[in-house]
């Protein structure tokens, strides 16, 4: 079996848009608006249609990393999640600019921590579904301890000669010490394709 074979490759960019989609719907429950005195305003409260559009942006993310390491095969595009993550974070930039209508008409709803990491989620969903259209991965490799051969199925490790069976190394005449090696005896470099 090849080492080539045995390498898993990890999407970068589909993870990093994961984290930030699990970053989007966590947001949510927590408070994005300060409400009465140790009450804040979640996500979900606030929000009568765009909570279950952001869960559901969130969603279409965390598909695509499923299907970026081969989990599920869900025939996306591959420019849907840039799409997607676009739109996401658009929805949030236009949340911590304008505030929505439940908490326009009270005055001092300053924005709480929700509101900054769904925006930092937003980011992170748009910076990951721009670096998969750059297609960039990190390759696994598995191995045991000490750096030994890793055995799958009935291959058998070939058997280890003992110390005194070993083949001694060929010795390599040495020049004179008055005639050392120069340039010119070096072989031509190969040529150029």
């Amino acid at each position: 079996m090849s080492t080539r074979s045995r390498e898993t490759l990890i999407p970068v960019g589909p993870v990093v848009a994961a984290i930030g989609a699990i970053m989007l719907i966590v947001s949510l429950f927590l408070d994005w608006y300060e409400g009465p005195p140790g009450d804040g305003i979640s996500g979900f409260t606030v929000f009568e249609f765009l909570d279950l559009l952001l869960t559901g942006l969130a969603v279409v993310m965390l598909v695509s990393l499923a299907d970026a390491i081969g989990l599920v095969r869900s025939g996306m595009r591959s420019g849907v999640p840039l799409v997607v993550a676009a739109l996401a974070l658009v929805i949030v930039l236009t949340q911590v600019v304008n505030d929505p209508p439940a908490v326009a008409a009270q005055d001092g709803n300053d924005q709480d921590i929700g509101i900054w990491l769904a925006l930092g989620g937003a980011a992170l969903m748009v910076a990951g579904a721009v670096l998969s259209t750059a297609r960039i991965a990190i390759a696994v490799e598995p191995r045991e301890r000490g750096g030994a051969r890793v055995v799958t199925g009935s291959e058998e490790p070939p058997p280890r000669p003992a110390p005194s069976e070993r083949p001694a190394p060929p010795e390599r005449p040495r020049p004179p010490a008055d005639e050392a090696p120069t340039v010119s005896d070096e072989p031509p470099p190969p040529p150029r394709p």
